[in-house]
């Protein structure tokens, strides 16, 4: 077995607990001077494992690394070896010029680059600076401890640098600091492609030892402990990881801006990128949220002057009308005042305050959209990552560990794995197949709750009790809601892992690529999921009813119908309870999960052994922390990503959503923030110069919301038929007799034997005409119960108003597209300033080279200096 450093370690013995001082020195190998940059875990297993983890760690230390182990006798449950992985600078300094790292110059090499110009953050926007300075330090993080990251000037490190750039070979070390994330994503580069045994590419890597149990973890450490509460000057110099927690993962700075520079020192451009998204997001949902809040207090207020809700609850006028039964035989005739308190609620967010809202949020899309890639232009250049190229993507390690086939690539001229293009159409082809069948499957769960939804309100209105059928189409929404709830979280479950094994499947060559897949294959399984109820309920419900007698029937049940006023109250209901209950769910798992699985770890690696031992050192602390893998922030953003399309898509039927969304990402930011910072171990460094599929996916959704929005308006709700009775109809231009104009008349005579209800009588009165809401010829007419006049005007104008809508509104979005640019004024300057510094970094350079050689040339022909003129 291949003897590694294992000299008896002098920190305390597990039972012991360690000093602040003695926790940070763990943070080093023993000498107290090598910084730890990785650890992997290991436990004593078969012969084969040890020989693959022999040679594994052989070929670190070929390939540059410092390895040093701790002994199992020092582990928390005795039987745990920890491998700690130093990088030399050598190491970090050669691989960061494969990996395209860019690292700023210090000040001083800035200033000579920029002619003592400075980048200055980017200017505070009109809003922010309508607030004065005191107000806003309120809902800022400690600056003094926490300054303003931006970088001074950068270029892509090179080993063979010069002058122009970053100063001669030997200055390198002086000038150059890498930042723990990237140290650590440098040193995981590394593991990823060195081999473990033979020389064949499936024997690379440590992803597979990790795998089959060769380790049992590989992780970066966290910078130290992160505290309890606030910081405090006396407890000395804080650690990165105790800043984050004081000024960000508390619950107790909700209101905070959040320290976006620091996130992305600890975590990563990636993981940066994600809050900074969220909390832009949070920030846009403010003025949505507040006029979601005015359109239903204008409700509230003009509630109990509706007119059509007056009618409704006269109970000497339209309130007094005999109501056709809502199914056959069992159910009775009742009293359109029986509405009464239906027609109230519905009128709290179908108002005409909720068109003007639904038409504000179609255009917050669209405004969102735009701000953001400002937002994101101005971080990619604070952050090094406008430049970054995809064509520099590392080969995903899966990739080159299954693909059989080589070719020369003709960028890089090197030879690279690649997959023959019939084998990519074969496994394209059947990663879509299966997502078809995938989709089919959702579908059949929505149409088992529409059966559900059908046999439930038959059954209830059918009943001898009171209550159940006064209520039944409430009971039925809320009652379905639920069980579409818990639908979603099962299927959910189900489609995430035959997700990953499409994508899998379909070998994609880089991490990129292979979360583009994945992205996408998800959110169209959680869009049906999601949403295909309530596109049921909003726009196909109800639509195919005919009318009393002669209803279209599925399974011998006669199809739901809405209720006066549309689906629009169905589709608030449906839309509160998955939305606000799905968020209820995921923040309860998200805090609980991490805290239960990392107690269960430490009990079960505790047992069997002495009880009083504790892990001491911050290798064993983070090894019982939840692991956070490569696609931890995709659950994160497909959280976020379903709320928006809550938010934008149905918005017309649940004005409050924004403030609900609201009120959800400020415990959201704080929430994810706390369980990065304690829960989970560090996650590796990435860099990313956007939120990749999701901004296309965003920017669909943004599309989508102002057809939808439309079509709810129009024919979701009752604005475009009380909107033509007050223009067309009315004498006096009000709703004054509406209710009675959108009824029509049914002769309970035509009722067949089939369908006939058993009780004739409603009160006393034996009832000879029923009325039911819809808009069709009276039964003395030459072409009784077929649509009439008004309905196909109805028609007409619903269908003028989706066209006019949806044109003005894609108008109005494309004007402000146009006018408000991707990137900022000042970044677009900031570029051009730094790509002209560049070009005269390399002419200086050219030219001191050529004035060099001259010299040298002129002291050769004069013998002035030495006759060997040396390559440059």
């Amino acid at each position: 077995m291949l003897t590694m450093d294992l000299e008896p370690s002098s920190f305390p013995s597990p039972s012991t607990p360690l000093r602040r001082d003695e926790e940070m020195a763990t943070l080093f190998f023993r000498d107290g001077i090598r910084k730890i940059d990785f650890v992997l875990a290991y436990e004593d297993s078969d012969f084969r494992r040890n020989e693959y983890r022999d040679m594994f760690q052989k070929n670190l230390r070929k390939a540059g690394l410092e390895l040093e182990i701790e002994d199992k006798s020092l582990s928390q449950d005795g039987k745990t070896y920890f491998l700690k992985i130093h990088a030399p600078y050598s190491i970090l300094r050669k691989h960061a010029e494969v990996l395209n790292i860019k690292r700023p110059i210090k000040h001083r090499y800035a200033e000579e680059t920029t002619s003592g110009e400075e980048i200055k953050p980017e200017k505070e926007n009109f809003f922010v600076r309508f607030f004065p300075s005191s107000f806003r330090d309120l809902f800022s993080y400690d600056r003094a401890l926490i300054p303003d990251d931006i970088d001074k000037s950068d270029q892509n490190f090179r080993v063979n640098s010069v002058n122009g750039t970053l100063g001669s070979r030997s200055s390198c070390r002086d000038v150059i600091k890498y930042t723990d994330a990237q140290r650590s994503r440098i040193v995981w580069e590394i593991l990823i492609r060195t081999p473990h045994h033979g020389d064949g590419r499936a024997s690379t890597g440590v992803l597979y030892l990790v795998s089959n149990g060769t380790y049992t973890a590989a992780y970066p450490l966290h910078d130290g402990p992160y505290g309890k509460g606030a910081y405090t000057k006396e407890e000395g110099e804080p650690n990165l990881r105790r800043l984050l927690y004081s000024e960000w993962a508390r619950f107790g700075c909700w209101y905070k801006r959040q320290p976006l520079g620091l996130i992305r020192r600890y975590f990563g451009e990636k993981t940066a990128l994600y809050f900074a998204w969220l909390g832009f997001y949070t920030t846009m949902l403010i003025p949505a949220a507040f006029l979601g809040l005015f359109t239903m207090i204008y409700g509230i207020s003009t509630m109990r002057s509706n007119i059509p809700s007056k009618e409704i609850c006269d109970p000497d006028g339209p309130g007094s009308f005999p109501m056709c039964p809502q199914c056959d035989k069992r159910c009775d005739y009742w009293t359109l005042k029986d509405g009464c308190l239906f027609s109230q609620i519905v009128h709290l967010f179908d108002n005409a305050a909720t068109v003007g809202f639904a038409v504000f949020m179609s255009l917050w899309a669209t405004m969102f959209m735009e701000f953001w890639k400002r937002k994101q232009a101005t971080l990619a250049w604070e952050w090094n990552l406008a430049d970054l190229d995809y064509g520099m993507e590392q080969i995903r390690p899966e990739y080159e560990s299954t693909v059989k086939n080589y070719r020369l690539n003709p960028v890089t001229m090197a030879i690279e794995p690649f997959l023959p293009f019939w084998s990519k159409v074969y496994r394209i082809a059947a990663a879509n197949s299966a997502v078809l069948f995938v989709l089919s499957l959702l579908l059949a769960t929505v149409f088992g709750l529409i059966v559900y939804r059908i046999i439930l309100v038959t059954v209830l209105t059918a009943s001898d009790h009171h209550i159940w059928k006064t209520y039944a189409k409430i009971t039925t929404s809320i009652t379905a809601s639920l069980v579409n709830l818990v639908v979603i979280v099962i299927m959910d479950k189900v489609y995430r892992e035959l997700t990953a094994k499409l994508t899998n499947l379909e070998q994609p060559r880089t991490q990129r690529e292979y979360e583009d897949s994945f992205t996408f294959k998800m959110f169209l399984f959680e869009f049906i999921n999601m949403y295909s109820s309530l596109i049921y309920i909003a726009f196909f419900k109800g639509r195919f009813f005919g009318h009393p007698g002669q209803a279209f029937t599925l399974f011998g049940f006669r199809q739901d119908q809405c209720e006066l006023g549309g689906c629009l109250f169905e589709v608030c209901v449906q839309l509160a309870i998955i939305m606000v209950g799905k968020q209820i769910l995921n923040n309860i798992s998200e805090l609980s999960w991490a805290e239960i699985m990392n107690w269960w770890k430490r009990w079960w690696r505790t047992r069997d052994g002495p009880k009083d031992r504790v892990a001491t050192t911050r290798w064993e602390i983070d090894y019982n922390l939840l692991e956070c893998d490569r696609m931890a922030l995709f659950d994160e953003y497909l959280e976020m990503v379903i709320q928006f399309g809550f938010v934008t898509l149905f918005v017309a039927a649940f004005p409050l959503a924004p403030l609900f969304a609201l009120l959800n990402n400020i415990v959201e930011i704080r929430l994810d923030a706390y369980k990065y910072v304690t829960q989970l171990r560090r996650p590796l460094s990435a860099r990313v110069p956007n939120i990749g599929a999701w901004q296309a996916i965003l920017k669909g959704l943004s599309v989508f919301a102002v057809i939808s929005n439309a079509f709810m308006i129009a024919y979701t709700s009752d604005f475009i038929p009380r909107l033509v009775y007050i223009f067309v109809t009315s004498k006096n231009r009000t709703l004054d007799g509406y209710i009675d104009n959108s009824l029509s008349l049914f002769n309970t005579s035509d009722f067949s034997d089939e369908v006939r209800p058993e009780e004739p009588m409603l009160g006393n009165l034996t009832v000879t005409f029923c009325r039911y809401q819809d808009y069709r010829n009276p039964p003395n007419h030459t072409d009784p119960y077929q649509l009439n006049m008004k309905y196909w005007h109805i028609f007409a104008a619903r269908l003028s108003f989706v066209v006019v809508f949806e044109h003005l509104v894609f108008f109005i979005t494309s004007i402000l597209a146009y006018m408000i640019p991707d990137i900022p004024k000042s970044v677009q300057q900031k570029i051009m300033r730094k790509r002209h510094l560049a070009r005269e970094a390399l002419y200086k350079t050219e030219a001191e080279e050529a004035r060099t050689v001259l010299e040298t040339t002129e002291e050769s022909l004069t013998g002035e200096g030495d006759s060997t003129i040396l390559p440059c």
